[in-house]
């Protein structure tokens, strides 16, 4: 890999390679880990999915999780994801966090299947008595397919500062590219594998 073999924006180079690993065939090739840390810088990490690469890697949850309280108090992430396939690549960002809007929310809640709409009476992370309590939260929901989306329920999206593409290479010379944001443009350099 060079870096002439890459595209001038890492959020395009992410999305190619993206494309690429859905096209072998990589099973759920938008599982993405999100590492976050408390106020005090307690770190967490935990598999989400990757919904959109507008402006920064997008993701939906339960605003009042545990992500979306170190979120809130600590504003920053970094986030990898990984691919067995076409080649064995691994992508890190990491950058500041903001919200999305109430208008991507609800426009990706609309996309939810009903089950998973209703899933979301589970109030991620909190402490629950027991899996018939929450059931019987989900069966109290109304009937019927337009359920809203919770006030609790959005988003975030990573505006990466630094992104690092990494190529396995069989003589153990891994290629790792890395860019830099520099004003409005980015910096590309090689790291040493």
């Amino acid at each position: 890999m060079d870096i002439t073999d890459l595209d001038a924006d890492p959020l395009r180079q992410l999305a190619a390679w993206l494309d690429a690993a859905r096209g072998a065939g990589e099973p759920m090739p938008e599982a993405m880990t999100i590492a976050t840390a408390t106020a005090d810088g307690i770190p967490a990490a935990r598999v989400v999915i990757l919904r959109g690469l507008a402006r920064g890697l997008a993701f939906f949850t339960d605003l009042s999780s545990d992500k979306g309280a170190e979120l809130a108090a600590n504003p920053q992430a970094a986030a990898v994801l990984h691919w067995l396939a076409p080649v064995h690549r691994q992508v890190r960002a990491a950058g500041p966090v903001e919200p999305v809007s109430e208008q991507e929310a609800g426009e990706y809640w609309r996309t939810r299947p009903v089950a998973t709409r209703r899933n979301a009476a589970s109030c991620q992370s909190s402490v629950i008595a027991s899996r018939a309590a929450l059931q019987a939260r989900v069966r109290d929901l109304p009937a019927g397919t337009d359920l809203p989306r919770p006030q609790r329920w959005g988003g975030f999206r990573v505006l990466p500062d630094r992104v690092e593409f990494w190529q396995e290479s069989p003589d153990g010379l891994h290629d790792r590219i890395r860019y830099l944001r520099a004003g409005a443009g980015w910096t590309i350099e090689r790291l040493s594998p």
